[in-house]
């Protein structure tokens, strides 16, 4: 038994801060491949001050269908990425996680795997959620892996639903149900 939800073996997971926080994410939105392996949105660099305002936003509000996360390293106490729950269907007991570490030098590391292994346990134990589902595109096979060390299997797949560079790329569904967490955890 974990004595603190929000540890995992690597890092733990905190409220975001505006003031502390906004630096640091407005400079991990002005790297394209962050953005690109993060979203299918176009890739537009924020302002520290439009940073500060989506996460006063992203955190001040109350919202009862969502939970958001900054990640931070045991180690050093460094922010390196976020992670959050939205689309909370309580009655189905189903949410939907969002991950992204920001700091380059700390991908292919195991801090996003343990990210969502600490996250997946507040999921389930804490919320008493019975699913969490999760989307990846195909040229972001590093994080499929991690997923799938997460417990979480490929469900389906939406065919060429992303332009990059002029390539078409799938976007890949994946769940974990609470039994098969329990089974792994």
């Amino acid at each position: 038994m974990n004595n603190h939800l929000f540890h995992g073996q690597l890092v733990r997971l905190v409220a975001a801060n505006s003031e502390t926080d906004a630096e640091v994410m407005a400079r991990w939105s002005r790297n394209s491949e962050y953005h690109r392996l993060l979203d299918s949105d176009a890739f537009i660099p924020r302002s520290v001050k439009q940073t500060k305002e989506g996460i006063a936003e992203w955190m001040e509000h109350e919202r009862h269908d969502g939970f958001g996360f900054m990640i931070r390293t045991l180690a050093d106490d460094r922010p390196i990425g976020f992670i959050g729950m939205g689309g909370i269907n309580w009655n189905n007991g189903d949410g939907f996680i969002g991950i992204g570490i920001g700091e380059p030098e700390c991908w292919g590391k195991g801090y996003g795997t343990d990210a969502m292994r600490t996250l997946l346990r507040f999921a389930f134990d804490e919320l008493n959620l019975h699913r969490v589902s999760l989307s990846v595109y195909t040229y972001n096979p590093r994080a499929i892996r991690s997923y799938e060390k997460a417990g979480f299997k490929i469900e389906g797949r939406a065919r060429q639903v992303v332009n990059r560079d002029g390539q078409r790329a799938d976007e890949v569904f994946m769940g974990v149900l609470r039994e098969e967490w329990e089974r792994n955890a």
